[in-house]
């Protein structure tokens, strides 16, 4: 599970971000190794994940400001 969310922090982030927390836990529960990959994907998945969502918010921002501003479709 911690090498899937290291691999799917580049892939599909927020897919990584559960996969790295179902990690972190087997990990707790278990006493298994990988705890820093774990962490690793977990922290890049929510980078990744968070310059997305910028990125989208600015693009729409960007969008709406260069309407023309009367309003009309077409």
């Amino acid at each position: 599970m911690a090498i899937l969310s290291l691999v799917f922090a580049f892939v599909f982030a927020p897919v990584g971000i559960v996969l790295g927390h179902i990690a972190k836990k087997q990990i707790k529960e278990r006493g298994e190794q990988g705890s820093g990959l774990a962490t690793a994907g977990l922290v890049l998945s929510y980078i990744f994940t968070g310059v997305t969502l910028a990125f989208c918010c600015i693009g729409v921002i960007a969008a709406i400001a260069s309407g023309d501003g009367s309003g009309t479709t077409y």
